[in-house]
């Protein structure tokens, strides 16, 4: 058989399901990191991919009950469509996007769409049949959502919230047997961490010339 044999595709995909996984797992695998490193890079092509990685991980969520994170996925598709116009188009003088810091009235606001997300989903999710950890889930995707969004307009901080969702997620998708998922939230951690260092320096680079 070759590589683009439908058949032998389709006996791979079986294969990863009867060990735990799934071809959607996997493609999210290899599109999460392109996208993340690339987003590292401030690449426009980070988005693109963003929105393939939210296709495959709405369908690996949805089968594992994480139901929170499934509707987020479909956020993340949105935005990642938003971002890349944005990216592409520039700002509001249609120059380049440039990395800022969040202005101290836009995190107390950002707060504030976190607490009232996690609580509406939670609420909304828990009565779901087979909804797995819905608070967890819900703080995760509420934080997550708002790191989305600071990422589309280039605002710093939001690798630390990454860095804090990151570690946790880990966690929670090893309890839920998604080993290869938690491993390529791992390998975020580390980009998350190596953007923040990268866009801080980035975002001081700007300043010297301002």
């Amino acid at each position: 058989m070759t590589s683009g044999d439908p058949a032998a595709a389709l006996n791979a995909c079986r294969w990863l399901s009867a060990h735990g996984s799934s071809c959607a797992e996997v493609f999210g695998f290899a599109t999460g990191v392109a996208n993340v490193w690339l987003v590292t890079r401030e690449s426009l092509w980070c988005w693109p991919l963003g929105v393939l990685n939210a296709v495959f991980y709405m369908i690996v969520f949805a089968r594992t009950g994480l139901y929170s994170d499934t509707g987020l996925q479909g956020v993340y598709f949105t935005l990642s469509l938003y971002g890349w116009w944005h990216w592409w188009r520039g700002g509001a003088q249609a120059a380049a996007v440039l990395v800022t810091r969040t202005p101290l009235r836009l995190r107390a606001r950002l707060a504030g769409v976190v607490l009232v997300t996690w609580v509406v989903l939670a609420v909304i999710t828990s009565r779901i049949p087979g909804a797995a950890l819905p608070w967890l889930d819900a703080i995760l995707v509420a934080v997550s959502l708002v790191a989305q969004w600071m990422m589309t307009r280039k605002l710093l901080e939001n690798w630390l919230l990454w860095i804090g969702v990151d570690v946790v997620y880990i966690g929670l998708f090893i309890s839920r047997g998604l080993p290869l998922t938690a491993l390529l939230y791992t390998v975020f951690l580390g980009l998350a961490m190596l953007g923040y260092v990268q866009w801080r320096r980035s975002a001081r680079g700007h300043e010297t010339l301002a």
